[in-house]
């Protein structure tokens, strides 16, 4: 779907200050609950993985516990997978599909690779089905040390903490048609840009790190996820969201340029998926699944070839 639209809040052309944030924030409601949805799922899982807390963050006198989930057996031999999800809160099925992947698949890697899951980076941002955080800025511009986003700080400080290095990373997302009609506008309004139409594409496609491509490791991940649900077609110019397609169902990004979430590990493979949860031609379930389905094929893909 194409979409362009101006956003209710500050002035045409003129970057937010304080006032337009504060406003913006009065718009935000609490639509879910991170500690009745997510956390009772991730206390669950505690008998078969170590919980860990690395970090709590406080917005407008609301608490957030940050949660990862650790192999209690932690081999230092083994190489090492980390998997994200919700560093965008309201991109459902990256949170789903990261609890989904330890309840269902993960024990059949036991002894053969070491996994932390961060389900829910951004829990302020689930709550209100948000892109940005509290303060409007948006945790996955900003994974960097000396970063404005707490929630992206903290799961740095958790990846320093890891002995020995990382071979894969697979970070959970959606793209969706509030992209688009919602969170593009808003970006616009906040940095005093004009908005700009967007062509939301229709099925899954992935994110590679144009540093360091890995086309064959972005295609088997394609190639499982077909099997689920649809992939996403080129456009007219041969691209994705404004990026050049260079594989079936992939596009590349300069991931540690641009302050991306999968830039942190510096693991050899590194994959962001995108599913489109809007479109009539899959459901919520299938969404999930499908990030499940990455994530399998990405870590057998970088087993099969460390």
């Amino acid at each position: 779907m194409t979409f362009v639209k101006t956003y209710p809040v500050g002035t045409p052309g003129q970057p937010w200050d304080e006032p337009e944030v504060n406003q913006w924030r009065s718009r935000q409601s609490r639509l879910r609950r991170y500690d009745v949805d997510i956390v009772p799922r991730i206390d669950a899982l505690d008998a078969r993985f170590e919980k860990l807390i690395y970090g709590e963050i406080e917005y407008g006198g609301e608490r957030y516990t940050l949660f990862a989930l650790r192999d209690r057996h932690f081999d230092p031999s083994l190489p090492t997978a980390l998997v994200t999800g919700g560093v965008h809160g309201y991109e459902t099925s990256g949170v789903l599909g990261a609890l989904a992947f330890l309840e269902t698949e993960a024990a059949d890697y036991a002894g053969k690779i070491n996994l932390i899951v961060a389900p829910c980076v951004s829990p302020w941002a689930y709550e209100r089905i948000n892109r940005w955080n509290y303060d409007a800025i948006d945790p996955n511009r900003n994974f960097r040390s000396d970063g404005p986003a707490r929630e992206a700080t903290a799961l740095i400080e958790l990846i320093a903490s890891v002995r020995g290095p990382f071979l894969v990373h697979i970070d959970l997302h959606e793209t969706t048609d509030s992209d688009a009609d919602e969170f593009g506008p808003a970006r616009a309004a906040r940095d005093g840009k004009r908005p700009e139409p967007e062509i939301i594409p229709d099925g899954f496609y992935v994110v590679d790190d144009s540093a360091n491509p890995q086309r064959e490791f972005q295609s088997a991940i394609i190639a499982a996820v077909e099997r689920v649900t649809h992939i996403a077609p080129a456009d007219g110019k041969g691209e994705i969201i404004g990026s050049k397609v260079v594989a079936k169902g992939v596009i590349e990004y300069p991931l540690k340029e641009l302050g991306l979430c999968p830039s942190i590990t510096d693991a050899r493979y590194t994959t962001t998926t995108e599913v489109y949860p809007d479109s009539p031609r899959t459901t919520p379930e299938e969404c999930v699944r499908a990030q499940v389905v990455a994530v399998r094929a990405a870590l057998d893909y970088a087993l099969d070839n460390v």
